[in-house]
């Protein structure tokens, strides 16, 4: 037993540190409570056993230090979960057996993140995340964000605190992913980890985009306020303007069992997920008498909902290509109702997905949603798998545009690699546009979008050849803006070299790197020409970006491409090739208020004498050139023993 305790430790720690700390849970809730519960089983029966880091002896998860730690006033406690009606009805009993009249108030359970919002005289002040139960992080400004959250309240007490549960509604999940999926970016499992990152990011800004709501559904403190029941205290939340939790109060236990089958029944038409229902004894003075463990309150539990999985067959898989070139696969299977909603479709991720579970055309397999939301296989039922079935691989030529297909470094997606590939040709043109590429000015993404819809735009090279008239049909009285858009676009024409090699949107090519090749190759004829081993030759370039670049100018649409741009007259050669090369091999640290120069500006110093400008200090850096209040980039060079230039020393040595 001493080893299985220890196991079922070590595991559970694992999950609550994916879960509260990186915000991307492993573990399904349902594996989680189960796993928890046989631990706290065995603690009872070998209590020697038990371990100093147990997670039965907190209440939740640790504070991450990059937000300012807030120690809650009134704790946020977690609820005694029970899994059946049976273990329900034992938790009513217990309570009606001491106090046969008792009134109970049931909830649902919101899957999200609970935080407590502090007010001041009815303002706003602070809000901060659950954490441990005792110490949470402070997102206040992450909290405006979400509209539902009163900035002030009239009449309000000295001093409020609330506690509700932060959720993504399902249509901006959805939506979420979406774009998730469209940027070839990884998907969120669920709604509550959507959320729980949303509110945790650094940048207000990030959380304002994605849609974030809350419930209310406790009082903690209301100064010179006192409640009977909580179900007043919820009428009192309302009256003040919360977006309360709905709730209903009952008195059976049999009315009990119904509400709470009945808010599962329900679940699809909340707008928020949910993972169960929350039991409450209704009158305070009652839940003072009942009191709470070390843990949990004893007045309380939440009724946690297994999740649903059923069988069904794979009749197709078919492969989508997001408009970073990522190609998703996704399974066409057999309608099953499932969670309240009829599924003919689940997500396979990538080719290591389909290969770890072996899934093939054909195979009856057992599919969940992750979260309730997502359509997910969970495993295949081989028992069931037809003799003719084969073993499914990603394309090696896109589907879209039949370029061929290759691997990200990581190994995770499959992409394609065509210039032209028609998935990814408003985001290839936005990137060939940006500023630090061609630098296209009155060119955005609205623009680009109409002319592609229009048919004007099928490679970024087009872009050269379009017309006033075509384009002054995008504005009402578009003469003057389809001039000046013209004149920028033929301005274009005369960018260096190094912003050409970026702005063609070569993978492992960044702006820096499109800055090397320019100053080394000279001409982008040398560059096509170049082998991988001319190419690893050059500082900073290693074999993987040599591939990719060899790789890219064999591909038939990136020749096409290349010719279109050389015949519309397009610069080809670098204006910036390096004559005196004094800081080859040297690489400068900017730090500080510069005041005689700007950091582009001396960062075109640098690379223009052959050296290299990095953004941190390592035992490769040559100098550090410290404008006024350096910090902590001076500091390490000085630990590290790295020369320190002031901005006259540093233009001596141009000079």
């Amino acid at each position: 037993m001493k080893e299985r305790i220890k196991k079922l430790t070590e595991q559970l720690n694992q999950a609550n540190h994916q879960y509260y700390v990186l915000d991307n849970p492993q573990m399904l809730d349902f594996e989680y409570d189960r796993l928890l519960r046989e631990l706290e089983n065995l603690e009872a029966e070998y209590p020697q056993f038990a371990l100093p880091d147990s997670p039965t002896k907190r209440v939740g998860g640790e504070a991450l230090s990059k937000f300012e730690k807030v120690t809650h006033l009134v704790p946020l406690m977690s609820l005694q979960d029970v899994f059946s009606l049976e273990e329900l009805d034992d938790f009513l009993e217990k309570i009606l057996q001491v106090y046969p009249i008792t009134e109970f108030t049931v909830e649902p359970k919101i899957d999200g993140l609970s935080v407590a919002l502090e007010y001041e005289n009815g303002r706003f002040v602070r809000g901060a995340t659950r954490g441990d139960g005792v110490i949470g992080e402070d997102v206040t400004e992450n909290l405006k964000t979400i509209y539902s959250i009163p900035m002030t309240i009239p009449n309000a007490p000295a001093k409020l605190i609330v506690r509700g549960e932060v959720y993504m509604p399902k249509k901006s999940f959805e939506k979420l992913n979406a774009k998730q999926e469209e940027e070839g970016k990884p998907l969120f499992a669920n709604p509550r980890n959507a959320a729980a990152g949303s509110l945790r990011q650094l940048d207000p800004k990030i959380a304002a985009k994605r849609g974030l709501d809350i419930l209310v559904f406790n009082v903690q403190f209301a100064e010179g306020v006192t409640f009977q029941t909580h179900a007043e205290s919820l009428e009192y939340l309302k009256a003040l303007q919360f977006k309360v939790i709905p709730w209903s109060t009952l008195s059976s236990v049999e009315a009990i069992n119904n509400q709470v089958l009945t808010i599962n029944e329900s679940r699809e038409e909340l707008p928020c997920d949910i993972d169960g229902a929350v039991i409450k004894v209704n009158e305070l003075a009652l839940r003072e008498a009942l009191g709470a463990t070390a843990k949990f309150p004893r007045w309380a539990a939440a009724y946690k909902y297994p999740p649903e999985i059923k069988p069904t067959v794979v009749e197709d898989i078919i492969v989508q290509v997001g408009r970073t070139g990522v190609l998703t696969p996704k399974a066409v299977v057999r309608p099953v109702r499932l969670a309240g909603t009829t599924v003919t479709n689940a997500t396979l991720h990538n080719q290591d997905f389909i290969t770890e579970r072996d899934i093939r055309i054909g195979d009856t397999v057992l599919i969940r949603k992750a979260g309730e939301i997502i359509p997910e296989i969970l495993e295949v039922d081989f028992a069931k798998r037809p003799q003719d079935t084969a073993a499914y691989l990603l394309p090696s030529a896109c589907p879209i545009c039949g370029a061929p297909t290759k691997r990200d470094e990581d190994g995770a997606f499959l992409r394609c690699t065509g210039a032209a590939c028609p998935a990814q040709l408003s985001r290839n043109i936005a990137h060939f546009v940006s500023r630090d590429a061609m630098d296209i000015e009155g060119l955005g993404a609205s623009i680009v979008d109409a002319l592609i819809e229009k048919g004007l735009l099928k490679s970024a090279a087009d872009i050269y050849y379009l017309t006033v008239d075509e384009v002054k049909q995008l504005w009402q009285k578009g003469d003057t803006a389809a001039k000046k858009l013209i004149g920028a676009i033929e301005a274009s024409k005369q960018q260096d070299l190094g912003k050409l090699i970026y702005a063609l949107g070569i993978r492992q090519v960044g702006a820096k790197t499109g800055k090397v090749l320019a100053s080394a190759f000279g001409t982008l004829d040398n560059l096509m020409h170049a082998t991988t081993e001319a190419l690893t030759e050059i500082p900073d370039i290693g074999e993987v970006t040599a591939v990719s670049i060899s790789e890219w100018f064999t591909q038939p649409q990136s020749v096409e491409m290349i010719e279109k741009l050389r015949q519309a007259g397009v610069n080809f050669e670098s204006t910036k090739a390096v004559t005196d090369s004094r800081f080859a091999g040297m690489t400068f640290v900017l730090t500080g208020a510069l005041s005689k120069f700007t950091r582009e500006e001396a960062t075109e110093m640098i690379e223009s004498f052959g050296g290299k400008a990095s953004g941190s200090v390592s035992k490769k850096t040559t100098y550090v050139v410290a404008g006024e209040n350096a910090g902590s980039k001076e500091r390490k060079a000085k630990e590290l023993g790295i020369p320190i230039l002031s901005e006259d020393e540093f233009l001596n040595m141009l000079q």
